[in-house]
């Protein structure tokens, strides 16, 4: 089995990520960009020039409400948002609770046949097992992709994350924790159905990520 990575890259200006989606692309299977590291009016420039590689990108927007950087109001990211889904990406992640709170956006891109990665963080701590399975069965009503990272103050709380993957249903599950207790999670989610992992180009954008060069000596990856 082929064990699949996803580049995430945080760039602040056009020409950065145009330079840093060339090696992502030649290094790992798929690539997240995070388009909140871009101010508001370069986005759509940026949508424009990578479009003939978004069938391998993951396009996110985080709010700061949910640990991202994007400068705007809660409308402009909806617009933008629903800017993005015209695009058709490989997966477009929106937060759960952006979904929870904004049925009109919800049913917007289930319209368009948009294909989401409903994620859920948690920067302080991990939850209990049995509110972990409850939030990804809620996550589930939204898209068949789930993501749910949760912050390990434990080797425990790694392990509960992964325990997720027992869970047999229909989702196509991306569970792991992030800082220096969760950093095996996220090689062992791999072998655990994880579709693919998260790593970096060499300078982490979130806590405890591997570069891919790190995950490939690890799982002994080979770029097909």
């Amino acid at each position: 089995m082929k064990y699949k990575t996803c580049v995430s890259i945080g760039e602040k200006t056009p020409a950065a990520i145009n330079q840093t989606l060339k090696i992502a692309l030649k290094k790992s299977d798929f690539v997240e960009v995070r388009f909140d590291f871009l101010k508001t009016n370069q986005i759509p420039m940026v949508l424009e020039m990578i479009k003939k590689d978004l069938s391998r990108i993951v396009c996110t927007l985080r709010p700061k409400t949910e640990g991202g950087k994007f400068p705007g109001n809660e409308n402009e990211r909806i617009a933008i948002l629903k800017l993005i889904a015209e695009y058709n990406p490989f997966l477009l992640d929106i937060e759960f609770n952006t979904l929870k709170n904004n049925s009109p956006l919800a049913k917007y891109l289930k319209s368009t046949k948009t294909k989401l990665l409903v994620s859920w963080h948690n920067f302080k701590k991990t939850p209990s097992s049995l509110e972990l399975r409850n939030k990804v069965n809620q996550m589930g009503k939204f898209s068949s992709n789930v993501k749910i990272v949760c912050t390990a103050k434990s080797t425990d709380d790694s392990v509960r994350m992964l325990e997720l993957y027992n869970k047999k249903g229909k989702n196509n599950l991306i569970s792991f924790a992030m800082g220096d207790f969760g950093r095996i999670s996220r090689v062992l989610c791999l072998y655990l159905g994880s579709p693919y992992t998260y790593v970096s180009l060499g300078k982490a954008i979130a806590p405890g990520q591997f570069s891919v060069d790190e995950i490939k000596k690890i799982v002994n990856l080979k770029k097909s």
